[in-house]
């Protein structure tokens, strides 16, 4: 039988690359008694970090996933990467969470990386509660972390906590829905928490933060404001208080924020109850939306209950000796082992031979599955990340991922002949695993290209080739993928016309091309009929439009794929007996081809967002390599000791930035990159690319 569903939580853990993230889920598992032995990032023995290059490089690479119990809840944990490269680990984990703990580090404070996943949180609509981590540390300060997320990401900041101390003065903290407060014993792994009576030199400064408290969550609960009104706020019970400001973070609304220090093992148990007291279970969260199949505009809600029809979504697959294991979450209705199930995404019927709950590598095997589950299921054949899995007889779509276009690339090829095709088969298997990683083989040069999301994506994509797969391959320098545009507008006539005796192909096409600035980024290619009184059959403009797509891979220049670029089918003639599809796509594809190349073709290059932290002695240094590298600093701010410089930069400039950053600042300082947009190459530039076509 299904349990209490109110009683689960489907949770991530996301933040910037070090933060403490997986620190904070090894103490997690340790206080839950899920593990009874502390696994350390920097010793390379965490739990969830169980990939060997995430334990050589102390970070993590891929999601894992845990279940564990905590007040006789059950609680499905999803540790996600820091490292931008990876951020499609954290995309398609918040797609099927209900909720996130989202970990800052006292002393960095709100991050580049830290910006993205909470956007991607509201993106998918995710409750959250804020961990502010690493209290212990010099430098940290609490409530410049806490101004941080009201300014920079627009967050409503609960405290249900204010810290005792910080850095080699942090003792604990205060908890101002209970009143108390919890000092830790380190030499007893911080197991023993003391719970004792507010210190008095922070009685004023909690009497009026718990004030504030209830203020906020009396928005969310009127019996809570008219007894705070009557009988005042010391007499606010703690179910009271915890009840409201359960409401506004349901509603999205509220962000408790606690601290402590993950690694001195200080505030996990209370970030466990807030997990429990303030985040939603699976009923709580919104139903999921679908449609009937892939063509339909009717939409379909599934309620999130274990006796309705099958709904889930494959989320991630990982593959290994044992064959695919396909990560899903259901959302309503019951997954059996030994069952067969609807691919409705594929139209194909698959097989579920087994059914695990995972423990980062480690499995438990289970009969069977239900609503509000996170699971691992073996057996299907032809799921690929984002399939929806439901009842044959009852059909249902869910909304696919999206997955962003890689930005950076190189060639590959087998060192023996005997390697060449388990290395196309090790690339196939990769690319099922990882939607963000690409790859192309080039039929006239015979030359493989992978894609991926930075200089790390692909390093990792190769050592898993050489160490884990044990291939042997040449990689060649990383590339850019760069794309093509138009700045003007022209027009050309096209004509595809052949005779071969018996029927033939007849097909005119006078078509517009121009500049065109997308509302929706999914789109970068816009198609227009503007064809008056039908001198196209209709039967015909998709094929011209497929023509279109189809050019638009290849631009002018160098044979980028075009991007911003707007198609106007301006007229065109036809044969009653000749003209095809085929013929109106051919004479498509050359209009466009033909008015692309004489509208002011340029290329476009990747510009990278660019978070640099330096000490203010060497801000020189860096802000003038900067510069040389083409970026434009959009902004400076100081953190104690440390610039933080916010850029932009072409990704072609960037390449090695980080080891010349670690030698300007003698190691002190860091940086991330995320993919931010394109923008037209200087002329050089442009040269420069089409020398080494």
């Amino acid at each position: 039988m299904a349990k209490d569903l109110h009683n689960f939580r489907n949770i991530g853990i996301m933040a910037h690359i070090d933060a403490g993230k997986t620190t904070v889920t090894e103490r997690i598992l340790y206080f839950a008694g899920r593990t009874y032995k502390i696994g350390e990032v920097h010793d390379g023995t965490a739990v969830m970090d169980y990939m060997e290059e995430e334990q050589q490089r102390g970070i993590t690479i891929t999601s894992a996933a845990t279940t564990l119990t905590w007040r006789d809840h059950t609680i499905n944990l999803i540790d996600t990467p820091g490292h931008v490269d990876f951020t499609i680990e954290v995309e398609r984990s918040l797609r099927v969470l209900d909720a996130a703990v989202a970990v800052f580090c006292a002393v960095g404070g709100v991050e580049a990386q830290s910006e993205k996943v909470w956007h991607q949180a509201d993106r998918y609509k995710v409750p959250r509660v804020c961990f502010i981590n690493k209290m212990d540390r010099l430098g940290a300060d609490f409530e410049i972390v806490v101004e941080e997320l009201r300014t920079r990401l627009h967050a409503n900041p609960a405290l249900i906590q204010i810290p005792m101390g910080a850095g080699d003065d942090y003792q604990g903290q205060i908890n101002l829905i209970h009143r108390k407060a919890y000092f830790y014993d380190e030499a007893d792994v911080a197991t023993t928490v003391r719970e004792e009576e507010i210190p008095d030199q922070y009685a004023a400064q909690a009497a009026v933060a718990r004030q504030e408290l209830i203020d906020l969550a009396s928005d969310y609960d009127d019996g809570l404001m008219e007894q705070a009104l009557v009988d005042g706020y010391d007499a606010v019970e703690p179910g009271g208080l915890i009840r409201g400001i359960r409401k506004g973070t349901l509603a999205r609304q509220l962000h408790p924020v606690l601290c402590g220090s993950a690694l001195k093992h200080m505030g996990i148990q209370a970030l466990l109850d807030a997990v429990v007291d303030f985040l939603p279970g699976p009923p709580e969260a919104p139903p999921v939306h679908g449609h009937l199949d892939l063509a339909s505009d009717e939409v379909v809600i599934r309620e999130c209950d274990p006796h309705g029809p099958l709904s889930a979504l494959v989320f991630k697959i990982s593959s290994d000796s044992h064959g695919d294991l396909n990560f899903a979450r259901i959302y309503s209705g019951t997954l059996e082992a030994g069952s067969r199930v609807l691919n409705s995404t594929q139209g194909k019927k698959e097989n579920i031979s087994r059914i695990w709950r995972m423990h980062a590598k480690q499995r438990e095997a289970l009969d069977e599955a239900f609503a509000g589950d996170i699971v691992a299921v073996v057996g299907m054949k032809n799921a690929l990340t984002g399939d929806t899995l439901c009842d044959t007889k009852d059909p249902v779509v869910l909304e696919r991922l999206e997955f962003p276009d890689p930005v950076i690339s190189m060639s590959i090829e087998p060192r023996t002949n005997a390697d060449k095709q388990p290395l196309a088969e090790a690339l196939h298997t990769l690319q099922r695993e990882d939607p963000s990683f690409k790859y192309t083989h080039d039929q006239e040069t015979g030359q493989t290209v992978i894609s991926g999301m930075g200089e790390l994506h692909l390093e990792i994509v190769k050592n898993k080739l050489v160490r884990d797969l044990g291939l042997e391959v040449r990689v060649g320098k990383p590339r850019v993928a760069y794309k093509e545009t138009v700045l003007g507008s022209a027009e050309a006539e096209a004509s595809f016309v052949r005779q071969t005796g018996g029927r033939g192909q007849y097909a005119v096409v006078t078509m517009r091309v121009e500049a065109w600035e997308p509302e929706n980024r999914d789109e970068p290619i816009a198609f227009e009929d503007a064809t008056k009184g039908g001198v196209i059959s209709k039967e015909f403009i998709p094929a011209v439009r497929q023509g279109v797509m189809d050019s638009s891979t290849s631009g002018p220049l160098a044979g980028y794929p075009m991007l911003n670029v707007k198609a106007t089918l301006l007229d065109g003639k036809e044969h009653p007996v000749d003209s095809s599809d085929v013929a109106f796509s051919q004479a498509g594809s050359m209009a466009f081809q033909q008015a692309a190349e004489q509208a002011k073709a340029v290329f476009l290059e990747p510009i990278m967002r660019v978070s640099v932290s330096t000490p203010e002695e060497y801000l020189g240094a860096v802000t003038g390599d900067l510069t040389a590298r083409r970026a434009i600093i959009r902004n400076q701010e100081t953190r104690g000791k440390y610039r933080v410089l916010s850029a932009e930069a072409p990704l072609a400039e960037m390449f090695g930035y980080e080891t010349q950053l670690r030698s300007l600042t003698q190691g002190r300082g860091n940086s991330t990159m995320e993919p931010h947009s394109y923008a037209p190459a200087p002329q050089q530039v442009a040269e420069r690319i089409l020398r080494y076509v």
